[in-house]
């Protein structure tokens, strides 16, 4: 008897094993924020301390269960795992990929809208920098705080300790996550299965608060209860919190292995631990100084302390990371100084480290701890982060739904006022913590986006002066071939890096005026940064002789993805010697920078305090030759002034 496979089947079996692996490597990276907000959310919204405080009783506990039950619902699962995750960039997510698409698929004279809309994107990137940096305080302490559960003596070291924990946390960035990144999986795996677990031990206390699943109590709390339920929503955004990385590491693992993840383990153990402390209180209030570690029985108490810290490390890591990726996509983009990027993963692209972004972060995220003190404290000023940024990414897709996809118009105009109304009722209970904490993350986000507005705008400033001064590439060229006795050529390679082909490199132009000396081989380099992530290898070059292929003198222009390290020695190596007139000496070449000192002037475009900040700004630009991969011992340098 012939046995007939079906091949779907067999490509099925092969691929279960890796779409595992992805998933649980996803639950390290992908879900450690959201993963941990059980611990601190249901105590932050009965908080007695809180400005607008929100009475324990059994119809207000029916009814805050139900909303993050359902918040999680529409925020997460539909906004981000069934909608946004369908909007990529080539793979990518975030709200980075989003200002892509937007750059790539604007309609022709929506100007006005589409720079409202950049600007709305650059927006929600700062917000994002901003949660990068209260997220690891609030996560590490929160976890830290369950010392005073297990044991009340160690009160007064929960400070001290999450500072140390959180030092040694940045101080390790610079050797990477991949080593200790298989250990995040593994460990977050075992996090949710505990909290499931622990969540089902509470809701047997009071099965009743099962009924919390409903929409309808959700419903009834806002209703009749409004002036309650809008404070209330101030600290249910905390169960939402971390929603953007499921979006923004789409990249690494992919929108199936994420979806799947989500769906079938991490929300089902929140929702459980969320229902499991509602039953708790519900059995006895004074269970509200600590209701996720008082789920656990007392002997297990430490250990949970522990995971937990674990847990929180984790989710750090996840948010310290996206924070290198957000920054070096930002500087791809031209939002922010080109900065020095350091791959530590020779296997996964994602893996980067930003000196000078994790620097800024540990100070900034340790004196968040010192200045608040408590988890309850840096509530307050969490959420204000978390919802503009969700609130954002939803405006910017629907816009782009609108416009490349086929669905009625009228089920994404009715989609989008369902949710971006649930967005901007949370924008607007968080305005409410203004004077309480929420002033911190908004200030945090417009520094960051003035910096990158000021950036980008003084960028074009530079690049239209800088052009002006080094004149027309072709007739340059031209009055080379012209004159050539005017220059004596010198044997060997020389490699000018230029922003284009439009206009002659100012080291080109020194040497050839002032030195009157040209190599045989010149290669006019340009390194463009694409609005796509990675490139293939035939999308890499275009070569252009100039109109002469046998002077010597070629104009390269290179593509790298916005995620792809730039390494311009390496690239050229690929060059087909068809295309470069002949082999490469790239051994010996010699490679030239124009280097532009800027100075402040009189000239317009930017108000006086920009162009300082833009001036101060420039001072953290990455050295080029670092940034491009160059030979130092290779590589000169000459300089010019520009005013700005």
């Amino acid at each position: 008897m012939t046995t007939v496979t079906d091949p779907t089947s067999v490509v099925g079996r092969a691929r279960s094993p890796l779409r595992l692996a992805l998933i649980v490597g996803a639950l390290g990276v992908v879900f450690g924020d959201i993963g941990t907000s059980p611990i601190y959310t249901l105590q932050t919204v009965f908080d007695p301390n809180d400005p607008h405080p929100v009475p324990l009783t059994t119809d207000n506990l029916y009814g805050v269960v139900s909303l993050i039950v359902w918040s999680v619902t529409l925020i997460v699962t539909v906004t981000y795992v069934l909608l946004a995750m369908r909007m990529d960039n080539d793979g990518e997510g975030g709200i980075m990929a989003l200002l892509t698409l937007l750059r790539r698929w604007a309609p022709r004279g929506r100007t006005r809208t589409v720079v409202f809309l950049s600007a709305l994107a650059v927006l929600g990137a700062a917000l994002f920098l901003g949660d990068s940096m209260i997220t690891p305080a609030i996560s590490v302490l929160s976890a830290v705080e369950g010392l005073k559960v297990s044991n009340p003596g160690l009160t007064e070291w929960v400070v001290p300790i999450t500072a140390v924990i959180l030092l040694v946390l940045f101080l390790l960035q610079k050797f990477g996550s991949a080593a200790v990144g298989r250990l995040f999986g593994p460990v977050m795996l075992l996090w949710f299965v505990v909290i499931a677990v622990l969540g089902i031990g509470g809701i047997t206390q009071d099965p009743g608060i099962l009924l919390a699943l409903l929409p309808t109590y959700a419903i009834g709390f806002l209703v009749g209860h409004f002036q309650i339920a809008f404070f209330a929503l101030a600290a249910v955004v905390l169960s939402v919190t971390g929603a953007e990385a499921l979006y923004a590491d789409m990249g690494h693992f992919g929108r199936r292995p994420i979806s799947l993840g989500w769906l079938f383990l991490v929300f089902p153990a929140c929702a459980l631990s969320y229902l499991g402390q509602g039953a708790l209180l519900l059995k006895d209030p004074k269970n509200l100084s600590a209701p996720f570690f008082l789920l656990a029985p007392g002997w297990g108490q430490f250990a949970l302390v522990i995971l937990a810290t674990a847990a929180t490390v984790i989710a750090s890591q996840a948010v310290i990371s996206g924070a290198f990726s957000v920054a070096a996509q930002a500087s791809g983009l031209g939002y922010l100084p080109r900065l020095r990027v350091a791959h530590t993963s020779s296997s996964t692209h994602g893996q980067i480290y930003v000196p000078w972004i994790n620097w800024f972060l540990m100070v900034s995220v340790i004196t968040l701890v010192f200045a608040f003190r408590s988890s309850a404290a840096l509530a307050f000023a969490y959420g204000m982060a978390v919802t503009g940024t969700i609130t954002i990414t939803t405006i910017l897709f629907f816009y782009l739904a609108r416009q490349r996809w086929t669905t009625p118009g009228w089920v994404l105009w009715g989609g989008a006022v369902v949710l971006v109304t649930v967005d901007l009722l949370f924008v607007a209970v968080n305005l409410t913590k203004f004077l309480h904490g929420a002033w911190l993350p908004l200030a945090i986000g417009l520094a960051a986006f003035t910096v990158m507005t000021t950036w980008q705008r003084g960028r074009q400033l530079i690049t239209a002066r800088r052009t002006q001064a080094e004149g027309s590439l072709v007739e340059f060229v031209q009055n080379l071939r012209t004159k050539p006795n005017l220059v004596d050529k010198v044997p060997g390679t020389a490699i000018f890096l230029n922003p284009g082909s439009a206009t002659t490199p100012l080291a080109l132009r020194a040497n050839v005026e002032y030195n009157h000396v040209r190599h045989e081989r010149v290669i006019i380099l340009s390194v463009d940064v694409d609005t796509v992530p990675r490139l293939d290898e035939e999308d890499r070059f275009r070569v252009d002789d100039l109109g002469d292929p046998t002077d010597g003198i070629l104009y390269v222009r290179t593509r790298f993805g916005y995620i792809e390290t730039p390494d311009v020695p390496l690239a050229l190596r690929s060059l087909p010697p068809e295309q470069s007139e002949g082999p490469l000496d790239l051994d010996n070449a010699t490679y030239f920078l124009s280097k532009i000192e800027l100075r402040e002037g009189d000239s317009p475009g930017m108000a006086r305090w920009r162009k300082r900040l833009f001036l101060a700004a420039s001072h953290i630009t990455a050295d080029a030759s670092n940034h491009f991969g160059l030979p130092r011992d290779r590589v000169i340098v000459m300089g010019s002034q520009i005013e700005l």
